[in-house]
């Protein structure tokens, strides 16, 4: 097994999880079996009960597991299912000390960082980079993103676990690659001295890059690239430029056209032919035509939809249409805002703020016959607008926010739960697909498997009055409403799972591919 350490410093947000992900389509590429691990040094066991307008998205496992968006990144990337043990915490790595302490495992002994916590770490790596994500057989290369910058304290150990586990391996089963910020100054130079300490805050911990990666608004050019290499101990065909791209689909290949991959294969001892490029067919595709699709979201932060915006990325890039996302304040929602749409989505999300607005928003899509994507969340507000105003129930509700008739309820398995964490109805469950319905023309199967994050179900005494007045139950599980769709309606399309977490560039989301076709038909029949 070989392991590429991906590290950041000077800041924060530079894009460590897209180099990384690109890192590993770049090998990939080349033939080389890739996965994937990111460390998130913060306490939480899991992203699960983070705020997401905080950190960023939930992105949810087949396994289950609540991780880092990141992740998310990976498996799009490298199109591979990662689980639970890909994403390692401080929270994780303690509790499993702890455990083994309170057993005895340790024999007396008084546990440490060192070496217990960083043992903890490197068993962890080692665990997740085995894993059989290729048929049963692990991968060739694992890469290993460590999450915060280079100087924080949370950090620490883990930098000193990957210090150690690069003394274990031969030279040429180990990298080291580090994401630094090249800011420029009010002249537009690009300067060089945040990278330099950042670098020798690294060298510190007796840690030293291969590669460097600078971010920047703009391509690093040779002299600074000689500079760097100078003041850094780096050759100079191992600093590599990484301006900011368009579409982050791009990166691999602007990252390819830098030499990253000569240098990467060079140092690992690894042969340096393209075995696939199609990749590049894909995201070097041009568009001909234009969507606008509005999203109704309470949150403000982009990162909050991140695999959704991914997924309308893929099904755009399949019709060679480009997607254009416009952002609806679910708490201010506007009609006129609506009709300028081609389609609208009302994504998933938890409680009471900007529920009546996306109801609304549905209400609108419904009786306009405006392609509908609903996911989760959406699902159940789908239900409940069609049974406040098609069912005739005007005050149906879900029993997570209203007080009265609830066509949504609890499922039962979650009444009386206490802790938040880990316990919602997670991961991949299997979908039954009725015959002659949307969902089969979408899917072309009869038997599915989604990702799902939720609590809540429709409530099983309404399904019957809910079909007789022509809401269709297209996808099932059990007795259990996994798909809403209206068979006179262009595109009114609700899931109770959420899609976008299996949705790739090379493989788009059935729903949303489906959607992004609905909106096409009903923007060219608006020209």
């Amino acid at each position: 097994m070989k392991y590429i350490f991906i590290t950041g410093g000077v800041m924060s947000g530079l894009g460590k999880g897209i180099t990384a992900a690109s890192v590993g389509r770049l090998l990939k590429n080349r033939g080389y079996k890739v996965t994937a691990v990111k460390i998130d040094p913060y306490l939480n066991i899991d992203a699960g009960t983070m705020n997401p307008a905080q950190h960023g998205e939930v992105f949810v496992l087949h396994d289950g597991g609540e991780v880092d968006l990141d992740l998310g990144n990976y498996e799009r990337f490298l199109d591979i299912e990662l689980n639970s043990s890909h994403n390692i915490t401080t929270g994780k790595v303690y509790r499993l000390v702890i455990d083994k302490e309170r057993r005895g495992d340790y024999l007396g002994q008084t546990v440490q960082i060192i070496p217990h916590i960083t043992d903890q770490i490197k068993e962890c790596i080692r665990k997740a980079a085995e894993e059989p994500a290729y048929g049963g057989k692990p991968a060739d290369i694992c890469i290993v993103e460590v999450g915060g910058t280079v100087g924080d304290i949370e950090s620490m150990p883990f930098l000193e676990a990957v210090r150690q586990m690069r003394s274990e391996l031969p030279i040429s089963d180990r990298a080291l690659v580090h994401v630094t910020l090249m800011p420029s100054d009010s002249m537009g130079d690009l300067k060089t001295k945040p990278t330099q300490h950042s670098v020798k805050a690294l060298r510190e911990l007796g840690l030293f890059p291969d590669i460097i990666v600078g971010r920047s608004e703009r391509s690093l050019n040779s002299h600074t690239k000689k500079k760097l290499s100078s003041l850094c101990d780096i050759p100079q065909k191992a600093i590599i430029s990484a301006e900011t791209a368009k579409d982050i689909y791009q990166v691999p290949m602007e990252l390819e056209k830098e030499g990253l991959s000569d240098v990467l294969c060079e140092l690992l001892h690894l042969e340096n032919e393209v075995a696939s490029r199609e990749w590049y067919r894909i995201v070097s595709k041009e568009y001909t035509h234009r969507i606008i699709v509005g999203i109704v979201s309470k949150y403000g932060k982009e990162d909050v939809y991140l695999s959704i915006k991914e997924a309308l990325k893929h099904a755009g890039r399949k019709l060679l249409t480009e997607v254009t996302i416009r952002w609806l304040d679910a708490e201010r929602v506007d009609i006129a805002d609506l009709r300028e749409c081609d389609g609208v989505l009302i994504p998933g999300g938890f409680g009471v703020r900007g529920i009546e607005g996306k109801i609304s928003a549905i209400r609108f899509c419904r009786e306009e016959k405006v392609p509908l994507l609903g996911l989760c969340l959406g699902f159940q507000l789908s239900v409940v607008e069609y049974t406040r105003n098609v069912l005739g129930i005007p005050d149906a509700c879900s029993s997570e926010w209203g007080d009265g008739t609830a066509v949504i309820t609890i499922l039962p398995e979650q009444e009386g739960i206490e802790n938040l964490g880990g316990t919602m109805r997670l991961g991949d469950w299997p979908v039954s697909i009725k015959p002659a319905t949307t969902a089969y023309r979408l899917y072309q199967q009869t038997e599915i498997i989604e990702r799902h994050r939720h609590r809540y179900e429709v409530d099983p005494s309404f399904i019957s009055q809910l079909e007789e007045t022509g809401l269709i139950f297209s996808g099932t599980h059990g007795n259990r409403m996994e798909i809403a769709e209206i068979w006179d309606h262009p595109f009114f399309f609700s899931t109770q799972f959420h899609p976008e977490f299996r949705s790739r560039p090379t493989r788009p989301s059935p729903p949303f591919l489906g959607f992004a076709e609905a909106c096409l038909k009903n923007r060219k029949k608006g020209e």
